[in-house]
C-alpha cells in the first residue's frame, strides 16, 4: 500500500481525535459556559455566621400588608395586624334620611400567603382607630378603640374567587365574581351613627373625613383562632379593598332607592402594619442572646424577623497564602438544615444577599448590580434588573435543598482589598421582588423562613467555592 503525505496526515489527525474523545456521544455538543470552570478550586475559606435581629420595616410603603397569626415549632409566634385609612369614594356625599342595610369591610387578598390554609381557622376582629395613622414602623403600636365592630371567623382561601351580589340602582341586582378576598360584616348601628349621620361637609374632602372617622384596625383574635395559623397579605394597591355601604334612601318618584357606596382603602392613603415576633423558649432566642457563639445552624425569617450575618475573615489573607489571583468564579452555597422545612412552613423560595458599607448602611454586593448574558436556568422578565437577579442567584433549589449566589466580583474585591468586609447578610426575599429594596425601604417582604447550615456544620455546610488562576 502506498501513502501520500496528505493521506498520512489525515490518518494521524483521525487517530488523535479518536483517542482523545472519551465520550463519543458528546461530539458536536456545545459546551455550557457555566460548567466550564477553569482554575484551582479553594473551598475551605472560613465563613463566620450569627443570627441577628432584622431592622424595623417602614410598613406604610409596603406593596401588600400582612395580617395573621402563626405558631411555628422552630420560630415561635408571629402576628401582624393592620391599620387602614378609609376615605370616601366621592366628595360631599348626601346621606340625608338614609337607612343602612349592610356595611362590609372588603379586604382583597394578594398573591402571597404563608402557613396553613387547609385546616386553620382565622378569627379577625375589626375596631375603629383612636387616631389618624401617623406612625409607620413595623414595631409601632396602632392605637384603637376597644369595641369590636366586626368579626371574620373562617378558613382563608387565597386562591378562590368569590361571588358577590352587586346592588344596581333602579335595576335588578347582579352576581359578580370577585378576586379572592376577606369579607367582614360591620356593626350597622355604628356605621349608621357615624358615617350616615354625617352632613355633606363631613365628606367634602378626604382630610375632613379622616379627621372625623380616623380609620379601621384589623387584628387576629388568637383565642378564637385554631390551628398553626398563617400570614395573609392584603392588597391595597388598587381599588379592590374598601368599606361597602348598602343603604335605602327616599325617592320622590319611585318611593325608595337602594344605593351602594364604597369607601376605598388604598396604599395611596396610609396603611400600616404592626408586626410582632415572640421567640421565647426557642433556639432562635438562644442565639440572639449569645451573639459571639458559632452555632451549627442559623435562622432567617421575613416580616422584620431575623437574618444571618456572615463574614469572610480569611479572604484578606488570600493573596499571601495562594499568591496574586484572578477569581474566575466564586459562589456562596447555602444549604438548608435537614428536617427544618416541613409544610406548612415551607422554606423561603428566595434569599437575598447584601452587605454593610462603612456607615453600616445596607447596599448590594457588586455581583447583584452587574448584568450578564446567562440566566443560569432562572427565568426573568424584560426588566434588566430581573435578568441580573437571575444570574446573581439566591433561588431555592428544591432538588438539592439549597441556594447558590454568584459572588465572583465581591470575592475578588475582598481579596484585593478594594472593599472591606463590614458584614454581609442573608435574609428571606419576596420571590417577585428584587434586593434593590433593602432594609427599612423594603416594599416587598415575605413571611417565610429558613434554617441554614453554617461553616462548621458537617452535614449542611455553608461554603464559599472559589475558582481562581494564579498570576504573576
Amino acid at each position: 500500500m502506498k501513502f501520500t503525505k496528505q493521506d498520512l496526515l489525515t490518518l494521524l489527525i483521525g487517530l488523535f481525535l479518536f483517542a482523545s474523545c472519551k465520550n463519543p456521544n458528546g461530539v458536536g455538543l456545545d459546551v455550557d459556559p457555566n460548567s466550564a470552570l477553569q482554575g484551582t478550586l479553594v473551598n475551605d475559606q472560613l465563613v463566620t455566621s450569627q443570627t441577628v435581629k432584622e431592622p424595623d420595616l417602614t410598613t406604610s410603603i409596603l406593596s401588600s400588608h400582612p395580617i395573621g397569626y402563626m405558631v411555628d415549632p422552630i420560630f415561635g409566634k408571629t402576628e401582624s395586624s393592620v391599620g387602614m385609612t378609609v376615605v370616601p369614594s366621592e366628595t360631599s356625599l348626601d346621606f340625608t334620611s338614609a337607612t343602612l342595610d349592610s356595611a362590609v369591610l372588603v379586604l382583597n387578598l394578594g398573591t402571597q400567603f404563608y402557613g396553613d390554609t387547609a385546616t386553620s381557622k382565622y378569627s379577625i376582629d375589626v375596631y375603629q382607630l383612636s387616631n389618624a395613622i401617623t406612625k409607620y414602623k413595623s414595631s409601632d403600636v396602632i392605637a384603637h378603640n376597644s369595641n369590636v365592630l366586626g368579626n371574620f371567623n373562617s378558613r382563608i382561601f387565597p386562591n378562590t374567587k368569590v361571588k358577590v351580589t352587586e346592588v344596581v340602582t333602579s335595576g335588578k341586582d347582579t352576581i359578580r365574581t370577585m378576586t379572592p378576598q376577606i369579607r367582614i360584616p360591620l356593626n350597622k348601628t355604628f356605621i349608621q351613627n357615624t358615617i350616615l349621620s354625617l352632613p355633606t361637609t363631613g365628606t367634602s374632602s378626604n382630610a375632613k373625613f379622616v379627621d372625623y372617622f380616623k380609620g379601621l384596625y384589623a387584628e387576629i383574635n388568637k383565642s378564637s383562632s385554631t390551628g398553626t395559623g398563617g400570614i395573609a397579605f392584603l392588597d391595597f394597591a388598587g381599588s379592590n379593598s374598601y368599606v361597602q355601604l348598602v343603604y335605602r334612601k327616599p325617592n320622590t318618584t319611585s318611593g325608595t332607592d337602594t344605593l351602594s357606596k364604597n369607601f376605598p382603602i388604598s396604599s395611596s392613603n396610609i396603611v400600616t402594619a404592626n408586626i410582632k415576633h415572640d421567640y421565647t423558649g426557642t433556639a432562635v432566642k438562644t442565639q440572639l442572646d449569645n451573639p459571639t457563639v458559632q452555632y451549627g445552624i442559623t435562622y432567617l425569617q421575613g416580616l422584620a424577623g431575623v437574618r444571618t450575618k456572615i463574614s469572610f475573615p480569611s479572604l484578606k489573607n488570600f493573596t499571601s497564602v495562594y499568591g496574586k489571583a484572578v477569581v474566575n468564579k466564586a459562589e456562596l452555597v447555602v444549604d438548608l438544615s435537614a428536617g427544618t422545612y416541613a409544610l406548612p412552613f415551607a422554606p423561603s423560595q428566595r434569599l437575598s444577599l447584601y452587605r454593610w458599607d462603612i456607615a453600616e448602611q445596607e447596599v448590594n454586593v457588586p455581583d447583584h448590580d452587574q448584568s450578564g448574558t446567562s440566566t443560569g436556568g432562572a427565568s426573568y422578565s424584560g426588566d434588566p434588573r430581573a435578568k441580573t437577579d437571575a444570574i446573581f442567584g439566591g433561588y431555592y433549589d428544591s432538588l438539592k435543598n439549597r441556594y447558590v449566589f454568584n459572588v465572583t466580583a465581591y470575592v475578588q474585591d475582598l481579596i484585593d482589598g478594594t472593599k472591606i468586609d463590614y458584614g454581609t447578610f442573608i435574609a428571606p426575599e419576596a420571590l417577585a421582588g428584587t434586593s434593590f429594596n433593602l432594609g427599612t425601604s423594603r416594599v416587598l417582604t415575605p413571611a417565610s423562613r429558613a434554617v441554614i447550615g453554617t461553616f462548621g456544620n458537617t452535614t449542611n455546610r455553608l461554603k464559599l467555592n472559589i475558582y481562581y488562576t494564579k498570576i504573576n
